[in-house]
């Protein structure tokens, strides 16, 4: 307690991205007092405009972060486990360009890939050639030989959402709409000035992602890195072929391209690696952005994509710690840790990705809460996260849902989005009237009430893109309609 007999917390993160979400929740389950702050929505910025993989990085191989490859690979695991309703496996299939890379060279990255970590789950890696092959049909002619592998993919947003509700139910303050305005260091603590309230918190966290830099000199601490902040951009468009496959594209710029099954009816084309610079919050996918995607397409599959053939597109900009390095594409993607003690504890992060996120949340509460002489055990590696206990498997899961609800619409989509919390969501309905008005695409005024009441949903974006992806789905009329209802809600602390 402070003189003025206010609470003190251990712990103060500022940020709702993905690094702020995992942190606090570890923190949390560790018994430390946590408040986590986002000025805006949980993923509003890069968590919630990544590529959406699970996946060790086969490329970082040929920039030999070998430890970042095998972390990354390790976490796919833990991942698959702890949320295997948002979580689930892709099959990646490379098709060869012998002016890219050679043969050899891409079998053994993909040998070395498989055995840099346990591979519980997932097949290993394969040879083919194209004639004949299915996964060969959207492809040119000119391709006569590919590669499968494995990865995962996530629903990036709903990660970040998961693991802010595990960090409440286990007792953190999550307060979003909340902007961190500035803080003072003390011998023992540091009072901290919020948008609408003043706290005082015993160490700091800065996971601020793209605006680190700004957060830390509302700190008024010296700079111990710089961040190097590189946008990528995204489209989407009509399916272009049947299959739940994803590709790897060779470009001919030696990155890589990824073509991606994406909410049943499109395919999502990513990513780009352009240095940004102004407001991060005003990323957009460029239009060379985007007739650079297109073409990386249409040079190796046999139907071209057009710029005219996008439905939707999206940038998010990478907070990478700046390790010199000249191309944006060789910047380290591996995150760095920072902690200052003069005075009360504040930890500054640096770069990261979605994939290693729980490694990094992991490391940087054993550093904090060493500093505060509560290190606590680490404990998240086995543990699910809400909605992910689905007991029997996410299909046999699906299947029970669909006999205990036979007259519920949208059933893939509300299991995939809510898991095992989707019985609590829909209580003591019998019918789809009992759920309320029907909003397009599923969507009911049962479950927007849920995401209000237990996933600070606080507007129609909040749901359309973040807690869903309705927004594609739904027509104008429908939205407007989602927008009319969100307009008037109150904000509620939790």
């Amino acid at each position: 307690m402070t003189d003025d007999g206010q609470e003190v917390l251990d712990l103060l993160v500022i940020g709702g991205g993905i690094n702020g979400a995992g942190i606090a929740r570890d923190a949390a389950g560790r018994g430390l007092r946590v408040m986590l702050v986002e000025r805006h929505d949980l993923a509003q910025a890069t968590s919630s405009n990544s590529s959406k993989l699970i996946h060790g990085g086969l490329r970082y191989l040929e920039h030999r972060e070998f430890r970042l490859v095998r972390e990354a690979l390790a976490e796919r695991e833990v991942l698959l486990r702890a949320a295997p309703h948002i979580i689930w496996p892709l099959r990646f299939v490379l098709p060869h360009r012998p002016q890219m890379r050679p043969r050899w060279l891409i079998r053994a990255g993909l040998f070395l890939y498989d055995h840099l970590a346990a591979r519980a789950t997932l097949p290993g890696a394969e040879a083919f050639a194209t004639a004949g092959h299915p996964c060969a049909a959207p492809l040119s002619s000119a391709i006569t030989h590919a590669f499968a592998y494995s990865d995962a993919w996530v629903e990036d947003s709903r990660l970040v959402l998961l693991n802010a509700r595990d960090a409440a139910l286990r007792g953190a303050t999550v307060l979003t709409r909340t902007g961190f305005i500035e803080a003072t260091r003390h011998a023992g603590h540091w009072t901290v000035r919020l948008q609408d309230r003043q706290v005082t918190a015993r160490a700091l966290v800065n996971p601020a992602g793209p605006w680190v830099a700004q957060a830390l000199a509302a700190t008024h601490s010296r700079p111990s890195g710089a961040v190097r902040l590189v946008r990528g951009s995204h489209i989407v468009v009509p399916r272009l072929y049947d299959g739940s496959h994803a590709y790897i594209l060779q470009n001919d710029d030696r990155r890589v391209v990824f073509v991606i099954p994406y909410e049943g009816r499109f395919s999502l084309i990513g990513t780009t690696d352009v240095p940004h610079e102004g407001n991060p919050g005003e990323a957009v996918c460029t239009d060379a952005e985007a007739a650079y995607l297109c073409a990386a397409v249409s040079r190796q599959f046999s139907r071209p994509v057009a710029v005219a053939d996008i439905v939707w597109r999206y940038s998010g900009v990478r907070p990478l710690f700046d390790d010199g390095t000249a191309d944006p594409s060789a910047v380290t993607r591996d995150y760095v840790l920072k902690l200052d003690r003069e005075g009360a504890p504040l930890l500054t992060i640096y770069g990261g990705k979605i994939t290693t996120f729980r490694r990094l949340a992991e490391e940087a509460v054993g550093l904090v809460g060493g500093a505060l002489g509560r290190a606590g055990t680490p404990w998240t590696a086995a543990a699910i996260l809400p909605g992910g206990d689905l007991g029997m498997g996410l299909a046999a899961f699906e299947a029970e849902m669909g006999r205990r609800y036979p007259w519920l619409e949208g059933l893939p989509r509300l299991v995939r989005t809510h898991g095992a919390a989707l019985p609590a969501l829909l209580g003591e309905a019998r019918g789809q009237a009992d759920l309320g008005e029907h909003f397009g695409g599923g969507l009911t005024e049962r479950e927007i009430e849920w995401m209000i009441a237990h996933e600070w949903a606080r507007s129609a974006e909040d749901i359309l893109w973040r807690r869903s992806k309705l927004g594609l789905h739904l027509t104008p009329v429908q939205q407007e309609r989602v927008r009319r209802r969100m307009g008037s809600v109150p904000f509620t602390e939790r």
